[in-house]
């Protein structure tokens, strides 16, 4: 099985030219299928953004969505729109919304995912000088009280680490390897910035600590079983070991210059990933 890896796309301020010669370069790969670790677009353009990816590449897209893909509505809106969409089209496939799906008719390599969220349980939150433009374009927190934002950030990562473990205790004791999409970090070693991980005041809003807690658990409980975690969101590569069995892959990406970040070849006997220059 071969699978394309891209992430934080931002298709909305990409000039078509560098938009086409991403998708030619796609279609270039003999690859089975694509998985986008989010960032894909906005909200008010993201249906239209999946729309075109669905109509110009022959085969599955996995993906989840990023932060960025909730701008200018709601997040339980943008959600519902996208569900939507990706239940009605062949080979788009939302995997906050989907079952664990295995790779091959063995079951033996399985990918889920879930989109993930920097949700306030690393770094440090009270201090920080940071404030995302999450704050001011996404509505259920310019909507709200600034006072209400860390339990909200908090809340939306428990959602996901609830939802992810759900799907990987789902997955067959046979499965040997596990893909993990998704957008956020799930922990600092992972969140990467110019070859350096993270500090206290990016923490709290680029890593999804609930969700690593979880991960780390539950790959501890399930050592016949290899983890792999794609994700993004920081723009800069790096590798982390977290585990004998749990290893975490950050994606880089150029601001509205889609490449892709890699190629992935799995197995049951491994899941090695090629990263395109």
């Amino acid at each position: 099985m071969r699978l394309i890896w891209t992430t934080d796309l931002h298709l909305d301020h990409t000039a078509e030219r560098d938009r086409l010669r991403w998708i030619e370069s796609i279609a270039s790969q003999g690859a089975d299928g694509v998985v986008i670790t989010g960032d894909i677009s906005e909200g008010d353009d993201v249906i239209a953004q999946l729309q075109y990816l669905a109509n110009s590449i022959s085969m599955p897209i996995f993906f989840v969505l990023g932060n960025h893909d909730f701008y200018h509505g709601s997040i339980g809106t943008t959600r519902q729109r996208v569900v939507h969409a990706a239940r009605e089209s062949d080979n788009l496939h939302y995997l906050t919304d989907t079952g664990a799906i295995a790779l091959g008719d063995d079951a033996l390599v399985t990918l889920v995912g879930e989109d993930g969220w920097g949700d306030a349980s690393e770094g440090n939150y009270e201090d920080t000088p940071i404030e995302l433009k999450d704050f001011r374009l996404i509505e259920d927190f310019h909507q709200t009280d600034s006072s209400t934002w860390k339990q909200q950030l908090n809340r939306l990562g428990a959602e996901a680490a609830a939802r992810l473990q759900a799907k990987l205790e789902s997955i067959s004791p046979a499965t040997r390897q596990v893909i993990i999409a998704t957008h956020v970090p799930p922990f600092c070693e992972a969140c990467w910035y110019e070859g350096k991980t993270t500090d206290e005041n990016w923490a709290p809003f680029f890593v999804c600590g609930q969700l690593g807690k979880m991960l780390l658990s539950h790959a501890d409980h399930h050592p016949d079983q290899q983890f792999t975690v794609l994700c993004g969101h920081t723009h800069h590569d790096g590798t982390a070991k977290m585990s004998d069995n749990l290893i975490v892959r950050t994606g880089a990406a150029d601001f509205g210059h889609p490449k892709i970040e890699g190629t992935i070849m799995a197995s049951s006997d491994g899941v090695a990933l090629e990263r395109h220059e």
